[in-house]
């Protein structure tokens, strides 16, 4: 299923079920899997916020697929090499659609300290071979960081929170105390 607000106006279908179409995103939102798909040292974090102190099933996204056709979450957790770029692109076409990338570190958003002039080997940031929805920043980013930016996934996923149904934490205006 596409999120047809996501797409060119001549693309998008002539008729559409709003109400339909949120009930999908809330449920695609509270069932995230990602893939247990790890690079570099940020993947050692990665697992640290599924493990029982983060706890990421919290937020319906804690089963680690072992398979790219069973996962609809890419998380790139580090450096991308040229040399293994083409494998990361080739588990991201495995993946049903519709498909989210969350790209963790400062490795996997710009190519992190091992970018300089006249290098070869990195890819400058995971957004030049794949489409990239959430950015994680940090060296490491910590456990929190990556729930955080499972947290803007669903947002995004339910229009921005702008649907009537209940988000995590949502908070309520506290009454004045006379």
């Amino acid at each position: 299923m596409v999120n047809h607000s996501l797409l060119r106006p001549e693309l998008r279908p002539p008729v559409q079920m709003a109400l339909l179409d949120d009930i999908l995103g809330i449920v695609r939102a509270n069932s995230l899997w990602p893939m247990t798909f790890g690079i570099a040292c940020c993947s050692i974090e990665m697992m640290a916020a599924g493990a029982s102190r983060f706890d990421l099933d919290r937020f319906g996204a804690g089963v680690f697929r072992p398979s790219p056709r069973q996962s609809d979450v890419m998380i790139v957790a580090g450096t991308i090499s040229k040399k293994m770029a083409p494998t990361v692109l080739t588990l991201y076409e495995q993946m049903p659609a519709p498909k989210w990338v969350i790209a963790m570190g400062n490795c996997a958003i710009s190519g992190g300290p091992f970018v300089y002039d006249k290098q070869y080997a990195i890819v400058n940031g995971t957004d030049v071979i794949l489409p990239v929805d959430v950015y994680v920043p940090g060296c490491p980013p910590r456990p929190e960081a990556l729930i955080q930016g499972f947290l803007e996934l669903q947002d995004k996923l339910t229009k921005g929170g702008k649907t009537n149904f209940i988000r995590h934490f949502k908070r309520w205006p506290r009454k004045e105390q006379p």
